[in-house]
Parts: C-alpha cells; sequence; structure tokens
C-alpha cells in the first residue's frame, strides 16, 4: 500500500497517532530528492513538510512515534560505525546557552582519561566523537569558537572522524553532508514556520544526530532559565525527559542535568576569548568568574567518567574531571587534538595576546547594591549584535567580538564597578549591545536568592 505524504499530515493533523510505516515512509522519501532538488515521485514538497511539522508542533508525539522519527531521521544517511575502535563511546550535548564553553574542556578530559587505559589495540579506551553545531541566535556556536584557531578543520568525513579518535580519543567536528539529512532538511523549515519550539522536534533533531554517532552513553546538559531556550523548568525538564526515554529506548545509556542559564557561563561569551578562557584553564590559569564554568565541566565529565567504568560514582567522576584538568593531562590532550585537526597549537603560547577587538567600552555599576539578575537572552543577543554570533545560517561571525563579565549574580556590587566589558570589529556595533546589557541587570539592596548551578538530575538507571 502507497502512503501518501498528505495521508501522514492529514492523520498528525486529526490527533491520531502515527504508524512507524507513515513516519518512515515520509522521512525517506523527504530525503530521496534528484540532484538540482527536483522531487521524485511520492516525496513530500517543503510545504507538505511544513504541514507536518504544524501538525506535530500542535499535537506532539507519543513516546514510541518519537522514538520512530528519531530512529528514521538517524538512518537517513549514513552513520559512523564505531566498532573499531573497541572503546567505550560517549558524547556529551548542550541544549544551548551564552558562553557555554564546556565542550572544550570535557573533550580532552575525557580523552585524557582515556588515554590512561587504552584497549588491547591501543585505542583509548574512552572515545568521544563530539558533533557540534555553529551560533544561531541568541546562542553561541562551538565550531565558530574551535574555527578562530588558525587552520582547525571541523569538517571532517566520518574515516577522518575514526582515524582521529584512534589517535587523540576525542575529536570535536560538525555535522557531516551525509550525516542525519532528514535532520537537516527538517530543521531549515522548522525555522521558517515557527515550529523550532517543540519539545519534540527538538529531542527527535539533538537524539538522531547523536544516536548517530554509535554512543555507548550520552549525558545531556538541558539549560534552564533566562537564557534558555525552553522558556519554563517544567519545559525544560519535559524536554530532558524525552530526549533521556528516547536514548534509553535507543539501547543508548542516557543522563540529563538540568542546569542554570540565568547569566553567561564563565568570564567570556565570544568565540576566541572562550577557546582562551579554556586554555587558561587547562594551562592552571583559573580566574575566579570561571568557576561556575569549571563546575559544570567537572560535574558532566564526572557523569561521563562514571557511566564509562572510569568513577564508582559521579561524584567520583568529577573529582577525577578537576585532577586531570589539574594535572595537565587534558592540556596535553587539547593539544594534541589541535594538531590532529589541522590547527595551529602555537597561538596557545600567549592567548590573551591574540585577541584584537578594534573597539571595547566597559560598562560600570550606576549604584551600590547586589547584582540580583540579568535576562541572560538579552546579554546573548548583545553579544550576537557585536559581531561574535548570526542572524541566519552562512552569516559570517567576529572571531574576537564578545564580552566580559565582571561580576557574577549575587555579587555585591560597588558604586562605578566595572561590570561588563564589550568588545567588537567596529566602534559602530558598541552602542546597541550597551544598551541591550544595561537594561538586562537588575540590582537589589540585599542579596537576591539563586538558583543552584545543578536543578536536577534525570535518569533511567541506577547511578
Amino acid at each position: 500500500m502507497t502512503i501518501r505524504p498528505i495521508d501522514v499530515i492529514q492523520h498528525k493533523r486529526d490527533g491520531l497517532a502515527l504508524t512507524d510505516a507513515e513516519i518512515q515512509s515520509f522521512v525517506r522519501a523527504l530525503v530521496e530528492r534528484s540532484p538540482g532538488n527536483q522531487l521524485v515521485t511520492d516525496s513530500p514538497t517543503d510545504s507538505q513538510t511544513a504541514g507536518l511539522l504544524m501538525a506535530i508542533f500542535h499535537h506532539g508525539l507519543s513516546p514510541h512515534e518519537l522514538a520512530t522519527l528519531t530512529a528514521a531521521m538517524r538512518t537517513s544517511g549514513e552513520t559512523f560505525d564505531a566498532t573499531p575502535l573497541e572503546s567505550f563511546i560517549i558524547d556529551k550535548h548542550s541544549t544551548g546557552g551564552v558562553g557555554d564553553k564546556t565542550s572544550l574542556l570535557i573533550a580532552p578530559i575525557l580523552a585524557a582519561a582515556g588515554l590512561v587505559h587504552p584497549t588491547s589495540s591501543g585505542t583509548p579506551g574512552i572515545c568521544v566523537p563530539m558533533i557540534s553545531g555553529r551560533s544561531l541566535g541568541h546562542t553561541g556556536g562551538t565550531l565558530d569558537k574551535l574555527e578562530t584557531i588558525p587552520g582547525f578543520n571541523t569538517q571532517l568525513s566520518l574515516a577522518q572522524l575514526l582515524t582521529t579518535l584512534k589517535t587523540c580519543g576525542a575529536a570535536l567536528i560538525g555535522q557531516t553532508s551525509t550525516l542525519v539529512p532528514a535532520d537537516r532538511i527538517l530543521y531549515a523549515l522548522r525555522d521558517h514556520t515557527g515550529t523550532v519550539e517543540s519539545p519534540f522536534l527538538i529531542a527527535a533533531s539533538i537524539m538522531s544526530k547523536k544516536l548517530a554517532e554509535d554512543l555507548d552513553a550520552l549525558v545531556l546538559d538541558v539549560k534552564t532559565g533566562s537564557g534558555a531556550f525552553m522558556p519554563t523548568y517544567d519545559q525544560s525538564k519535559f524536554l530532558a525527559e524525552l530526549m533521556v526515554h528516547t536514548g534509553e529506548a535507543a539501547g543508548t545509556r542516557t543522563v540529563a542535568l538540568l542546569t542554570s542559564m540565568d547569566q553567561p557561563l564563565g568570564r567570556f561569551s565570544g568565540n576566541w576569548v572562550e577557546v582562551r578562557e579554556c586554555v587558561d584553564i587547562m594551562t592552571q590559569r583559573r580566574h575566579p568568574l570561571s568557576a561556575d564554568l569549571i563546575d559544570l565541566s567537572n560535574t558532566l565529565a564526572g557523569w561521563m567518567l562514571h557511566l564509562a567504568g572510569q568513577a564508582a560514582t559521579p561524584e567520583h567522576g568529577a573529582t577525577l574531571s578537576d585532577s586531570i584538568l589539574r594535572s595537565g593531562g587534558a592540556y596535553t590532550a587539547w593539544l594534541n587534538i589541535v594538531a590532529a585537526q589541522g590547527g595551529d597549537t602555537n597561538v596557545f603560547e600567549d592567548p590573551a595576546a591574540r585577541h584584537k577587538p578594534t573597539a571595547a567600552r566597559t560598562i560600570h555599576a550606576p549604584y551600590a547594591g547586589y547584582l540580583a539578575s540579568m535576562d541572560c537572552k538579552q546579554a546573548g543577543w548583545a553579544v550576537q549584535r557585536l559581531g561574535a554570533g548570526r542572524d541566519r545560517p552562512g552569516d559570517p561571525v567576529s572571531a574576537h567580538a564578545g564580552i566580559e563579565m565582571h561580576a557574577k549574580l549575587g555579587d555585591r556590587i560597588a558604586a562605578n564597578q566595572p561590570l561588563i566589558t564589550l568588545f567588537a570589529a567596529d566602534p559602530a556595533l558598541l552602542d546597541e549591545p550597551e544598551t541591550m546589557l544595561r537594561e538586562a541587570l537588575q540590582f537589589s539592596p540585599a542579596p537576591p536568592r539563586l538558583s543552584p548551578l545543578i536543578r536536577e538530575v534525570i535518569t533511567l538507571g541506577e547511578r
């Protein structure tokens, strides 16, 4: 029996559960397009696909529908085969935030840990095939940060990914043109149809790409707070639960941490400045304002080390993670990864000297008090307006644009104390972001009540 796209759309429009065959047929037809983007027989048009996305946005998906959609997207193109590595394959994913650079620390931490106990074939015992994205909207992108390193190649093929993992234990790359093509098609249409915020479509998008890495385990960092995509705690938790259930249903041990995104993470937000901050941490130049970044990175890495069998508990894993950071092992692993992916490691000899913005401006406190709250999403948009982010895919970004925080939420602030320094390639780009940041900050005469960095851990299995 032929399954027509219009039938699938009408079933979901009417609130009916889609069958496995309907979902699989729709996704398969979606990617079966001839060169020149000409549709083949029974392929859904963009308007039909938009119709299905909107129906899913309104009616949602059952756990079984979500698992089937994720699996169909996962296998819509080539997938990574980690079997030759004979290693424990694990990754971390963040739903996106401002100043969120934990990947740049976690990948080398896990790589260093995996090199301590290699397999019998000499491959690292833990491998991290970290497939990341670019900045879009108010959030930063790991690939944009990495590409501020001269020569760093984020566009490795799956064969090159395998080679890098065999030698380094971790790789930081972008999605290949043949990996989960259904997601690229659907994401582009979600962005134009107002369906980006659907937790079901977010879960399918994230999990299809991560499961295509042939993972044994996955740790999710789901942001909540003013800088998160999900506007409420309950919505963030719902998304986390969807992804945990989807991962576990696919046979991948999955844990989600709900973490606060009420202010930029760490000291810097931008591109090169975030790389610099991580290199400083790995080379024992720890700034007090990087403490939350270090704590979150160690917590996430701790869960990964625990799931990989390297630590009895996540807490022991976090302690091990910090010892790897302090020992210099993570920095050595970082240099190996950068070199393996074509990057120039000489730039890390003096990372501060490489930061050369054309224009800078500092915002000072208007009066004394406590830094009580921040509209973190607006702070992210300010970073984007400075040139560190993009409005549309393909837009260029500035390596040196961004902000430096001089205070954190809850800090006692003196009148005229520096709060934030803005960096840009053009002085004309400073005015609007300065206004946005001033409006984003709130002060109080008494210490504010702050949310903990780790709000909740969601897991289906035993610790």
